[in-house]
C-alpha cells in the first residue's frame, strides 16, 4: 500500500473527461479547467500541463472524441493513456463517489492514470488511420446485412427493388474500401510483410489479416495466452473455497473478436485442418457449440501469434 502510494504522488498525472463540444481538465491533487475540445484548446491543455511538470494524461475512450487531443498531446511529448470507461467506473465503486459531473470524472481519471503500474509503447500512428478506414468498411457490412435482414419484411415490388439497390450500391462501395486499404497498406514493407504472414494461414482472409495487423499491433510479441486474453477468448476461473465454477471468457477487443469469430467459424468448418479435427474433437466429448467454436478462434490467434513471432509463413503439419 505504501508502495503503491508513493507512485502516485511520484507520478504527475492529469485526467481529461472527454465530450464532442469540451474538455474537463483535472490534474491529480491539484487544479482543474476547462477547454474547447477544437486544436486551440488543445495546444492549451498541453502548455497548461507542461507548466505544472505533468508527464502522464489520462482519457476514457468516448466514441472518437478523444482522438484527436490524444493525438496532439503524444506530439508534444506526454504519456497518453486511453482507459476502458470500465477502469474508471470500477475505481468510483471502490472510492464510493456516488457524486458525478465532468469536473469529478476528470479527477478520478487522473487518479485512475496516476495508479496505472503497465504502461503500454504509444500506437502507431499510421495505424489509427488504418483502424478508421477499416471500422468504416466494417460497419457499411453492419448496413449489409441489417438491410437484408429488413429486405425479408417487405413484400411490395418497389420496396424490394429499392433495399437490392440500396444493398448493391454498399457493397460496391465495401469492395473499393476494402481494395484502398490494402494497396495503402502494401505501401509500407513492415506492414506487408505481417500481412502476408497472417494470409498464409488457411481460414484467415484479407478482413481478418487486416483486422489483426491494424487491430493487434502487439501480435507476435506476446506469448500465447497474452494473446488470447487481448482477444477475449482466454478462460478464467471462477473459483471460491471448495467451489470450482464454469471457466468463462471476458474483455479483449470486440470488433476484432467478431472478426476472428467469423473467420474460426469458417476454417473450422472447412479450411483449417486443425482448426476442424479440433472442433470435431471437442463436439465428440460433448463440448456445445460454442464452446467449441471460442477454442477454435483461440488457436487461430495463437496461430497467427506464432507466424508473427517466428516470421515465417504458416506450414501445415504434413503425415509422412
Amino acid at each position: 500500500m505504501e508502495q503503491h502510494s508513493r507512485q502516485q504522488t511520484a507520478v504527475k498525472a492529469a485526467g481529461i473527461d472527454v465530450s464532442k463540444a469540451r474538455l474537463d481538465v483535472a490534474v491529480a491533487g491539484g487544479e482543474s479547467f476547462v477547454v474547447g475540445n477544437d486544436r486551440e484548446g488543445h495546444g492549451a491543455i498541453a502548455r497548461r500541463l507542461a507548466q505544472l511538470g505533468v508527464t502522464r494524461v489520462g482519457l476514457e475512450a468516448s466514441g472518437n472524441y478523444e482522438a484527436p487531443v490524444a493525438a496532439r498531446l503524444r506530439q508534444e511529448g506526454f504519456v497518453v493513456i486511453v482507459l476502458d470507461p470500465a477502469q474508471v467506473h470500477g475505481y468510483r465503486r471502490f472510492r464510493k463517489k456516488r457524486a458525478k459531473t465532468d469536473p469529478i470524472d476528470a479527477a478520478l481519471i487522473a487518479a485512475v492514470t496516476a495508479s496505472v503500474e503497465e504502461l503500454r509503447p504509444p500506437p502507431d500512428p499510421r495505424l489509427i488511420d488504418f483502424a478508421e478506414e477499416l471500422t468504416l468498411i466494417e460497419q457499411i457490412g453492419e448496413d449489409i446485412a441489417r438491410l437484408k435482414t429488413r429486405r425479408e419484411r417487405f413484400t411490395a415490388p418497389v420496396h424490394q427493388r429499392h433495399l437490392a439497390r440500396e444493398i448493391t450500391r454498399l457493397g460496391t462501395l465495401q469492395k473499393l474500401l476494402r481494395a484502398r486499404i490494402t494497396l495503402k497498406l502494401s505501401r509500407h514493407d513492415d506492414l506487408k510483410r505481417r500481412y502476408d504472414l497472417a494470409r498464409s494461414i488457411p481460414g484467415i482472409g484479407e478482413i481478418a489479416a487486416l483486422a489483426a495487423i491494424i487491430r493487434m499491433p502487439e501480435l507476435g510479441q506476446m506469448s500465447r495466452e497474452q494473446a488470447a486474453a487481448l482477444l477475449g477468448v482466454a478462460p478464467f476461473n471462477v473459483d471460491t473455497g471448495k467451489h470450482q465454477g464454469q471457466r468463462h471468457i471476458a474483455g479483449g477487443r470486440a470488433r476484432l473478436r467478431k472478426v476472428f469469430y467469423l473467420a474460426a467459424f469458417a476454417a473450422s468448418q472447412r479450411w483449417n485442418p486443425d482448426l476442424v479435427s479440433l472442433h470435431k474433437r471437442l463436439s465428440a466429448n460433448g463440448k456445445s457449440f460454442k464452446v467449441a467454436l471460442v477454442a477454435c478462434v483461440r488457436k487461430l490467434i495463437i496461430m497467427l501469434n506464432a507466424v508473427l513471432a517466428r516470421g515465417t509463413p504458416w506450414l501445415a503439419k504434413t503425415t509422412p
